[in-house]
């Protein structure tokens, strides 16, 4: 429990509950209350000031009105997370995209999307293997790598994709890249559609509309279905579309799989379209319920799919490391492209990564963590359910997500942000969508939850839904 000091002015203008909201509200702005903590019951600081509890309530109603504080019933009064402001604008400190991403460097907290787990990676043989992999790196001479990436990485990559995602390629077709940032801005690049329009599905990741927002594209959100990405939308809204950009494996972030009729009809209107297909595979073969669909890339028989991987959901996003795969006929062009713009990233890092994946261990892991993630998601299921709330609804166990859907009149911007005061990380769905959110709701993660605290946790959130309700 927090101890405040206050002192009233009783012949002052201000009323006594106007001054209780001020110097509260000071103290929250100033850090000296810091988020998630409890602020006294209305009746200890009533009694601390000598005020009715009334005086004390209508000060706490106006800093909840205010979202300087979250009141949370018999859980008391707690101070809300809020951003940080720069005091004078923008300062050069600040960390890029405060939308998209909350806290760089930090560890994964609860609900927290797109990490894998951190209590259940092989850390000891992982550091044996980096370490070997920085000497080689060291050791090796003098001169500049392949920008492609390294041989040895692409070949494994390549037999990887071959097994487990039913793509055919060969190591002249891969490109080793920084992530999957580096490998949409080398397709951007490369397939030279700069300031022309681009189809994205409606919901979907909002970083990638962004990064196509900032390479000049006309970027329009394209509705899906159970089905996937409904084409013939598509085409009346933005008919003169030279790139789609999908998830067709598993959709970010509802998480249903483009049926076989869909695919067909997306390759058929880029042959006729002259048109682009980038394939973001973003959680590969992590299907945590029966086995994954091949890649989409696997059914073009025309060169229009580009397929892009990573590693940041199955090892760690901290290692940077992505791939593209495109169809032969470009793969020269893209070379050179890369080459001059857009090189593979450090040797070190890709040398790891291709004994972790020569040895064995990568699908071994992949392995274990599709049966761990699948338990954490059943166990995330059955708590929310165990505690129904018209609130908070599960609407679908997505990928290694549950989306749980809000009422439409909730911010869920504003809920998601009260819950980093206790140290939980849900996403709100709303800024997934293009233009008005079909659906207000949050995408919690299961990679990083604790089944010990996971009953509290979903308490909380059910707290947090109910109070803004």
């Amino acid at each position: 429990m927090t101890k405040l000091s206050i002192g009233l002015d009783r012949s002052g203008r201000i009323s006594l509950s106007g001054q209780i909201h001020g110097s509260i509200r000071d103290a929250i702005e100033s850090g000296q209350l810091a988020a998630g903590a409890r602020l006294p019951s209305w009746s200890d600081l009533a009694a601390q000031l000598g005020v009715s509890r009334g005086t004390v309530r209508a000060a706490y109603e106006r800093l909840i009105d205010e979202q300087f504080a979250i009141g949370l019933g018999a859980a008391g009064t707690r101070v809300a997370g809020r951003p940080l402001l720069a005091a004078a604008g923008w300062s050069p400190e600040a960390p890029p995209l405060p939308d998209l991403f909350y806290d760089f460097n930090a560890a994964p907290l609860a609900f927290q999307m797109g990490v894998p787990s951190q209590d259940a990676f092989p850390f000891k043989l992982w550091s044996r293997i980096q370490a070997r992999a920085a000497r080689r790196a060291a050791a090796a001479p003098v001169c500049y790598p392949d920008p492609r990436g390294e041989p040895d990485l692409r070949q494994e990559i390549a037999a990887y994709l071959g097994v487990s995602r039913g793509l055919r390629c060969s190591p002249s077709q891969l490109f080793v890249t920084a992530g999957f940032s580096g490998a949409l801005n080398l397709a951007i690049r490369a397939l030279r559609v700069e300031g022309r329009q681009a189809w994205l599905e409606d919901p979907g990741f909002p970083l990638t509309r962004t990064a196509l927002g900032l390479a000049g594209m006309t970027v329009a959100g394209v509705p899906v279905d159970t089905e996937g990405l409904n084409i013939d939308a598509g085409l009346r809204i933005a008919p003169e579309a030279v790139l789609a950009v999908v998830t067709p494996g598993q959709q970010a972030p509802l998480g249903m799989t483009m049926s076989l009729a869909r695919r067909i009809s997306l390759l058929g209107w880029a042959k006729r379209n002259d048109a682009w297909i980038v394939e973001d595979d973003y959680l590969g073969e992590l299907q945590l319920k029966g086995r994954a669909a091949p890649a989409l890339a696997s059914l073009d028989q025309d060169g229009r799919v580009l397929h892009i991987g990573t590693f940041s959901k199955t090892i760690s996003p901290a290692l940077r490391l992505g791939f593209l795969v495109v169809p032969p006929a470009l793969a020269r062009h893209f070379g050179d492209v890369a080459a001059c713009l857009t090189p593979a990233p450090s040797a070190a890092v890709q040398h790891a990564v291709t004994e972790f994946m020569h040895e064995g261990h990568y699908l071994r892991h992949l392995r274990r963590m599709k049966r761990l993630y699948a338990v954490r998601q059943e166990a995330l299921v059955r708590c929310l359910k165990e505690q129904p709330s018209e609130s908070l609804r599960v609407q679908a166990a997505a990928g290694m997500t549950v989306v749980a859907a809000l009422a439409q009149s909730v911010s869920d911007v504003d809920i998601a942000l009260r819950a980093r005061a206790f140290g939980l990380a849900p996403v709100p769905l709303s800024p997934w969508y293009t233009g008005d959110p079909g659906q207000k709701g949050l995408l919690l993660g299961v990679t990083n939850l604790d089944e010990r605290t996971l009953p509290a946790n979903c308490s909380r959130l059910l707290e947090l839904a109910r109070a803004r309700h």
